[in-house]
């Protein structure tokens, strides 16, 4: 049964990576792990990384090193290690989520321009998606260090909604967490949230949008 609709006529979409498209949290922990053993640090568990990631690479990097009691003035050697260590591992521990290209499919079936925003860095956000192939569905592609802020500002959604000549009112925001949320919400973009994802070890359906939703093919039953 068709249900009640976002909104009508969507022009555009804006999707995140990390816990949207791509389950990327074995990635993270193999990269961290490598990272503080190459400094000589002790390792952090699955559930504290998963918690931790959603704010970008340089928080989530911080946030770990405070973790384990590393002194803050190591964060300059531990962030060349990270990003060496990251260029090296990127997708190899991380799978689409089921339903994504389907849900893809079924966005751009309607006409709807699709652009990625995510806070991960944009030297690591297109490697990952051509090798899990998606790329090939976003006309831009927008990392964490592409615009002044990173979200839960809304300045990058407001430039990608530039980017894909869309209206914030009529680009969905398409995410997994609440930082999603606070953009979409700041920026004026309606939001829909997977609940498959991070959101920093909360449950995002606490999280005010207009939709929660399983699968991201499950995404047409909102449109009218």
């Amino acid at each position: 049964m068709k249900r009640s609709t976002i909104f009508p006529s969507p022009r555009a979409a804006i999707l995140d990576l990390d816990g949207t498209l791509v389950d990327t949290l074995g990635d993270f922990v193999v990269v961290l792990n490598h990272t503080l053993n190459d400094l000589g640090l002790p390792s952090v568990d699955r559930a504290f990384v998963e918690r931790t990631i959603g704010k970008g690479s340089e928080h989530l990097l911080r946030s770990t090193l405070a973790q384990v009691g590393a002194q803050a003035g190591l964060y300059e050697t531990a962030w060349t290690r990270y990003q060496a260590r990251y260029l090296d591992i990127n997708g190899k521990h991380a799978q689409v989520f089921p339903g994504v290209r389907e849900g893809l499919d079924r966005l751009r079936s309607r006409g709807l321009r699709l652009a990625c925003l995510t806070n991960k860095p944009t030297a690591f956000a297109r490697p990952l998606l051509e090798r899990k192939g998606l790329c090939g569905y976003f006309e831009q592609v927008f990392g964490g260090d592409a615009f002044e802020r990173k979200k839960p500002d809304p300045l990058p959604l407001w430039r990608t909604c530039e980017a894909l000549e869309s209206e914030p009112s009529r680009t969905l925001m398409i995410g997994d967490s609440s930082n999603d949320a606070q953009a979409a919400h700041a920026a004026g973009c309606p939001v829909v949230l997977v609940t498959y994802g991070y959101n920093h070890g909360e449950d995002v359906r606490a999280v005010p949008a207009q939709a929660h939703i399983e699968r991201l093919d499950q995404i047409e039953d909102w449109l009218a």
